[in-house]
């Protein structure tokens, strides 16, 4: 499935969509150069989950949680990860097999971890098409190369 955005305010809206019709035990991996909107369009898919908290991108302590009124958000920034083992430590299987909903920015990082059945969210810009165009692909499995 293939989405268009022209602004942030798309992408955001775009984020919501997805998120009103996640599920419990769900892991949505987001792939995208830095820049292209994967926080923007991870505030979106928060609030379609019903989190009214302010979303800030865990960069530096790896996962946040947040609990929502349907189930809890469990939001992944895995840039910094250095080795798999990092993960462990943190004890990600707890999140990924839990009782909520987990959203990994950069997963393509940890993708021999990821579990078959997540769901692959890739953000591309193209400036040949203005300076806010982002494409938005969804995919059931990672797309090599990507």
């Amino acid at each position: 499935m293939i989405f268009i955005s022209n602004s942030p305010e798309d992408t955001m809206s775009i984020g919501n969509e997805i998120g009103c019709n996640a599920k419990k035990g769900e892991i949505y991996c987001l792939v995208g150069n830095l820049g292209v909107g994967k926080t923007v369009f991870t505030k979106g898919f928060a609030a379609g989950i019903g989190i009214q908290e302010h979303i800030t991108s865990p960069t530096f302590t790896i996962v946040n949680q947040y609990e929502g009124p349907k189930m809890p958000f469990y939001h992944f920034d895995v840039y910094r990860i250095q080795d798999i083992e990092e993960m462990e430590e943190i004890g990600y299987e707890e999140y990924f097999f839990g009782e909520g909903v987990c959203f990994i920015e950069w997963a393509n990082f940890i993708n021999e971890i990821i579990p078959e059945e997540a769901i692959w969210i890739y953000i591309d810009k193209d400036l040949s098409k203005g300076e806010d165009y982002r494409e938005i692909a969804v995919n059931r499995k990672e797309v090599i190369g990507e």
